[in-house]
């Protein structure tokens, strides 16, 4: 009889990592998906270049209008934000509300956990392209 509650306090022990992890952890693959919602009109990776909008090499972390090369609305260059992973998300889910003003037409991305992915996806990217 004593092997049963024993049985069941290592079952519990062996959970417990499962039990830590994230529900939505980020997929990389997912968010290599999201990313063909933005690829018209941007480029990551190395060699990437502006198109209809900036390159997104190394975005996490760089601020609001400053890739050279590409001429950014007056709204985005004035908007003071440096682009962390809730800032991305607010943007991406309605770009026009984040920044008014903002010449970036997209509808956004609803889903949460289509962000978080895409983010995920975007981040692995050093400012040169490179994955980190």
């Amino acid at each position: 009889m004593r092997a049963a509650p024993l049985s069941l306090l290592a079952l519990a022990l062996l959970a417990m990592p499962l039990a830590a992890c994230p529900a939505a952890a980020q997929d990389l693959e997912a968010g290599q998906r999201a990313f063909n919602k933005c690829r018209a009109c941007h480029q990551i990776g190395e060699g990437a270049r502006n198109l209809v909008g900036p390159e997104l090499n190394g975005l996490i972390g760089r601020h609001s209008g400053a890739v050279a090369g590409y001429s950014y609305s007056s709204a985005n260059k004035a908007s003071g934000l440096t682009w962390d992973e809730a800032t991305f998300a607010e943007y991406i889910k309605d770009p026009k509300a984040k920044i008014p003003g903002t010449k970036m037409i997209f509808a956004g991305i609803k889903s949460d956990k289509e962000i978080a992915d895409l983010t995920a996806f975007l981040k692995q990217f050093d400012k040169d392209g490179k994955k980190l």
